[in-house]
């Protein structure tokens, strides 16, 4: 395979496309990618079309959505963020980065990459190279469990057993909490027990609020994460936590929030409603000039290389990078046995 990229032209439209190469400039590396990881997120709402860019301005000075006044500028091209690769060419004064070095970082579907030297960190030694497509997915589970400051022994319900998901239960038990892992897919919950939850509650047959109070003693849950991006199911996170409790909405939502009543338990039990978004400066407020996104994902990958978080079970499929299309209509189709899709890169 040459310089390719992946390229989306429209809806469902995508393809891998030919590209040049970069040229190699000061302070850069060149990278192969040995793989790929697809989000099930972020990537979906650009592939269907839902993603609020698609529609609107981001007005970075207001840091609000605004009307748009230009066409959408298809197509995408090299859209991703879950990569790992081998350093196959260096900047003459990069000093920390040599050929044959497996590293991860972000550039997005595509064979080759210049990039910032910096921009790249080594694979730990003896680390099979596809857990590190988890680096970006790891990052988010674990701004959302730190934004909701989790204690020893708190009751923490988890919604939504995707990868994100499966990787913050099993963040929080490292935390401390008592995690009750939510789902309708009985495969994803079975890993969400082989992580540590302590229960695991299927909403295709009881109730995951009712669960939650029977486990606390009528109490509710002290934090939910919600990590699902549905509303039924953050409006379900509200009503599962207790009086004053915090409810970390940390899925990214598409559309309106129709089945969400903040009439009900948001209102009459004053939850706290956080907002998690790995891109941010901190995952929280409180935490700033301690955590940054980048001590975020590399506390991750520090505790998979520990061994701590085992990723790898995650990974349902790895296909050809010239199989992409595929790959999306798959994650797009939504069967339950589907988790982490890995493109590989040749």
């Amino acid at each position: 395979m040459g310089n390719w990229v992946v390229s989306l032209a429209g809806p469902r439209r995508i393809s891998l496309e030919p590209c040049p190469p970069d040229p190699l400039g000061p302070g850069q590396v060149r990278v192969r990618t040995c793989y790929s990881g697809i989000s099930a997120g972020t990537e979906l709402t650009l592939y269907r079309g839902s993603n609020p860019r698609l529609s609107k301005d981001w007005d970075d000075a207001a840091r609000m959505f605004v009307p748009r006044q230009t066409p959408v500028p298809y197509p995408l091209v090299g859209f991703g963020y879950e990569e790992v690769g081998e350093v196959v060419e260096v900047a003459s004064e990069v000093a920390d980065r040599h050929p044959g070095q497996l590293v991860w970082g972000i550039w997005g579907h595509r064979a080759e990459a210049v990039l910032a030297a910096d921009a790249v960190r080594p694979l730990p030694a003896g680390l099979d190279p596809l857990a590190a497509v988890f680096a970006r997915p790891g990052a988010i589970a674990l701004t959302a469990v730190l934004a909701g400051d989790l204690h020893l022994g708190d009751w923490v319900g988890v919604f939504g057993q995707g990868v994100i998901g499966l990787l913050a239960t099993r963040l929080a038990v490292l935390s401390g909490a008592r995690v009750v892992a939510v789902d309708r897919v009985p495969e994803r919950l079975e890993h969400a027990a082989r992580y540590g939850a302590r229960f695991t509650v299927n909403v295709a047959v009881e109730s995951a609020a009712a669960a939650l109070h029977a486990a606390t003693g009528g109490r509710g849950a002290d934090v939910c994460l919600e990590l699902s991006g549905a509303y039924p199911a953050l409006h379900e996170a509200i009503r599962s936590t207790v009086h004053a409790g915090r409810v970390v909405a940390a899925g990214f939502y598409q559309g309106q929030a129709d089945a969400l009543g903040l009439g009900e338990e948001f209102h009459h039990n004053r939850i706290q409603l956080v907002a998690a978004q790995v891109s941010g400066p901190t995952p929280a407020p409180s935490m700033a000039g301690r955590w940054t996104g980048d001590r975020v994902a590399q506390t991750f990958m520090d505790l998979v290389a520990e061994r701590s978080v085992d990723p790898l079970p995650l990974i349902s499929h790895i296909v050809d990078a010239s199989a992409v299309a595929d790959a999306l209509a798959l994650l797009d189709r939504g069967a339950g046995d589907i988790l982490q899709v890995v493109l590989r890169f040749s």
